[in-house]
């Protein structure tokens, strides 16, 4: 019989019996889920950040799910990113061509994203911006919101939904350019700052 050292809490692994579920770094995460832009893409950018808990503690083990358009505007009528070779039932990844307009990201140990993707088109009355969703311990139900990158100020000002927030709950909705086409972007799910969150019905 295999003797297991309990003192300490990195060798004991979780049973059924004494966790809560559920895992989302089990099964969802993929290879390549933060690249959505093809490689070499001019519009191309790198939106990053961090999810934070109530206590303002990153999150190592939430999902950030992003979806937006094209350019254009246009949502992509594509096939999924998650391609899988009808032979074996492998992995194939994504093709490096199309563009899918959705990516999975898992947090690092440090709570931290990333993805590359493409610069968004507007769409109707809105400034352009990405759904994103979020999932983590301890919700039960996921969380959407949005994020809109700066730039042009007056599509800012005129969206439909920003316009009806207060400054200081707009700022957690909009990205904030660190150059070269790099866009930071926290998630916090509670407390001080934080994100707006949205209802669908």
């Amino acid at each position: 019989m295999t003797k297991i050292d309990t003192s300490r809490p990195e060798t004991v692994l979780p049973t059924p019996s004494h966790t809560v579920g559920p895992f989302y770094g089990h099964a969802l995460p993929f290879p390549g889920g933060g690249d959505i832009a093809p490689v070499g893409h001019p519009d191309a950018i790198a939106l990053q950040g961090y999810v934070y808990d109530g206590e303002g503690k990153p999150l190592p083990d939430a999902l950030v799910e992003l979806w937006g358009p094209d350019p254009d505007g246009n949502l992509p009528q594509v096939d999924g990113s998650m391609r899988r070779d009808p032979a074996s039932g492998g992995f194939l990844g994504r093709n490096g061509v199309e563009f899918t307009g959705w990516g999975r990201i898992q947090t690092d140990a440090n709570g931290h994203w990333t993805a590359r993707t493409l610069r968004p088109g507007a769409r109707g009355q809105n400034a352009p911006y990405l759904s994103v969703c979020v999932f983590a311990r301890g919700l039960l139900v996921h969380l959407f919101t949005r994020v809109y990158l700066p730039g042009d100020k007056a599509a800012l000002a005129a969206d439909p939904l920003l316009s009806q927030l207060e400054p200081e709950r707009r700022d957690t909705l909009i990205a904030v350019d660190q150059g070269d086409g790099t866009y930071r972007f926290d998630i916090r799910l509670q407390g001080e700052g934080e994100t707006v969150f949205l209802e669908f019905r």
